[in-house]
């Protein structure tokens, strides 16, 4: 077996039951509060905000140490309407021309979307998330990744709170197909384009659906053995 070498674990810090209590608490409800929207207010955030949540998400566990992620920050108005254009287009298939198929447009109607995303454009951020196939644990690896997509998951979810966490609002976008990304972004074909976050702040008037603050009960989605 090859060797390797370990360092004592240097930043692990415990508490006490009861601070375990009020922290798990705490978190849960501020978490709680976290709601996609689809109305985004064009304020602007500074771009370090986003770089500190990145780098946070960036500390996700991932398949080999690989970090099979990039992040393509993007906060340039054109490329914005450039992505907008590319993904109404495809929207315009999934909704209109009845691509998604019945069953998945019924799932969707309570949630009120459309083709229409002016949000896009509108927001200060857009972070498209690309799971990388070939990489390493060093920048410029060429070898297989490994659970590429439950780490870029985990990535993406460590994301989204940390977002939360400073105070903005998100939007997990997947317009399908998503491969005009990689041309918008220069990303090479051995990157998937995983998620387009939209992130900012909501406008005043943002509503949220009905339907999106239905959430399972803890009885319904843990088993105790």
């Amino acid at each position: 077996m090859q060797k390797h070498h370990s360092i004592p674990l240097p930043d692990y810090q415990e508490y006490s039951m009861t601070e375990m209590h009020e922290r798990s608490q705490a978190f849960l409800a501020n978490i709680s509060r976290r709601h996609s929207v689809r109305s985004f207010s064009s304020r602007p955030v500074p771009r370090e905000i986003i770089e500190q949540c990145i780098q946070a998400a960036s500390t996700a566990p991932s398949g080999a140490n690989h970090q099979p992620w990039h992040f393509a920050l993007i906060g340039s108005d054109a490329v914005k309407a450039d992505i907008r254009m590319h993904a109404e287009h495809e929207e315009r298939r999934f909704y209109d021309e009845k691509l998604a198929g019945e069953r998945w447009l019924k799932a969707l109607a309570p949630l009120g979307t459309d083709a229409s995303k002016p949000y896009l454009e509108k927001a200060p951020w857009l972070i498209a998330i690309f799971a990388e196939r070939r990489g390493g644990v060093e920048v410029g690896m060429e070898d297989k990744n490994y659970y590429v997509t439950e780490s870029v998951g985990i990535a993406t979810g460590i994301l989204i709170t940390a977002l939360h966490n400073a105070g903005l609002a998100t939007l997990t976008h997947t317009p399908k197909p998503m491969g005009f990304l990689n041309k918008i972004c220069h990303r090479p074909v051995s990157n998937k384009a995983y998620i387009l976050m939209v992130v900012g702040y909501p406008e005043e008037d943002a509503t949220v659906p009905q339907h999106a603050l239905i959430k399972k009960s803890l009885d319904d989605i843990v088993t105790y053995l």
